[in-house]
């Protein structure tokens, strides 16, 4: 059965660190690019960031450049998302996400339009 698990939300205040996990299975990082994704209550879906299945390179959106981090561990079959300097408009939900042989630009941008597998999502507060 194929499943994505989000971990680690909660509340923090203006300027904290967070870390989120995704743990995967029943499918791995190889032919599926992983993106994270959040929607505020209100807001659509936005992208944050997205890996590569192909080169593992990383995209990332313009309003969480420089702040947040993604990455992966093949061995855990876990994606990471390292947010740091969080601001209250931080506050969503955040989800991950995979899709076959997708482009992280146009999975970023589109707000994950076609990804195949989703998480439940974890919430993110911050207080300012």
């Amino acid at each position: 059965e194929v499943q994505l698990v989000e971990s680690g939300g909660g509340l923090v205040q203006a300027g904290g660190s967070l870390r989120l996990s995704c743990a995967l299975s029943g499918f791995t990082f190889n032919n599926y690019a992983v993106g994270w994704f959040r929607q505020a209550p209100g807001k659509a879906r936005e992208g944050i960031s997205c890996v590569s299945d192909s080169d593992g390179s990383t995209f990332y959106s313009d309003s969480v450049k420089g702040r947040f981090t993604m990455s992966i561990d093949r061995v855990k079959n876990t994606a990471y998302l390292q947010m740091t300097g969080l601001k209250p408009e931080d506050t969503a939900v955040y989800y991950c996400a995979a899709g076959k042989r997708r482009w992280p630009i146009v999975v970023v941008t589109t707000g994950g339009q076609g990804m195949d597998y989703w998480g439940e999502g974890t919430l993110v507060t911050v207080s300012s």
